[in-house]
């Protein structure tokens, strides 16, 4: 038997690409698809499925239940699914990974913040053009710009940090998934693009969502081939 394991995020199962692809138009159908397969390999060929526990677990859950998903549904993603809690402390990340990571989220707050101060500036300037009834912006008095727009703009940057940048590390079941499966040596199974990248930067394997029911098919019409040769082993 394959003894192949995959870590999945939520988009695992959720992804619209993955819904097209097995030719299902409601988001229950897909899940419920995937889970069949994933049933299916489990019991035929040893693959495991996990999911973080309780992180992307109750992310599921919450889908399922938020979307209508019947309660089969919900007994599949308990059935065939592996909870498991990541090993936060024992899993080790090397720190030049972690660094950039930081660096990277800092850059993408701060690319947040000027397009977000660029946007009160113009907004700010066109109502003080429309409130002055000057003929057009150079009209406007640049002390009243400093003095209105620019400390309101500084207590912007003020709130944005302290709400941003105090602790943030993204999304914690994208880093949960990606811990399980340094932990299990798995793959990861998703449609983030924030997933793949640093699974890629810590050497997991990733698998995109639209291609693993696709994966688990091809395996599943082969099984009697990988099974006799296991067997040979």
């Amino acid at each position: 038997m394959l003894r192949q394991r995959f870590v999945l995020d939520t988009t695992a199962l959720t992804d619209l690409q993955v819904r097209e692809k097995l030719e299902q138009d409601g988001m229950c159908d897909g899940i419920r698809e995937v889970l069949d397969l994933i049933a299916s390999s489990r019991l035929n060929l040893g693959i495991s499925c996990y999911v973080p526990f309780p992180s992307v677990y109750k992310e599921l859950q919450e889908f399922a239940h938020n979307n209508g998903c019947d309660s089969d549904v919900i007994a599949k993603i308990d059935t065939w699914l592996v909870k498991k809690a990541p090993d936060r402390y024992n899993v080790q990340i090397p720190s030049k990974v972690f660094h950039e990571y930081v660096s990277h989220m800092r850059e993408r707050i701060n690319k947040g913040m000027v397009i977000a101060e660029e946007t009160i500036w113009a907004s700010s300037t066109e109502c003080l053009l429309t409130e002055s009834k000057a003929e057009n912006k150079k009209d406007i008095s640049h002390d009243i710009e400093r003095r209105v727009i620019g400390g309101h703009i500084g207590k912007f940057r003020n709130k944005y940090r302290a709400a941003l940048r105090y602790g943030i590390l993204d999304s914690a079941p994208d880093i949960d998934v990606l811990i399980l499966a340094k932990e299990l040596d798995a793959a990861v199974v998703a449609s983030d693009f924030g997933i793949q990248k640093w699974a890629e930067e810590l050497g997991v394997r990733f698998v995109p969502a639209g291609t693993f029911p696709m994966i688990l098919q091809e395996y599943l019409k082969h099984s009697d081939v990988i099974c006799e040769v296991t067997l040979e082993e």
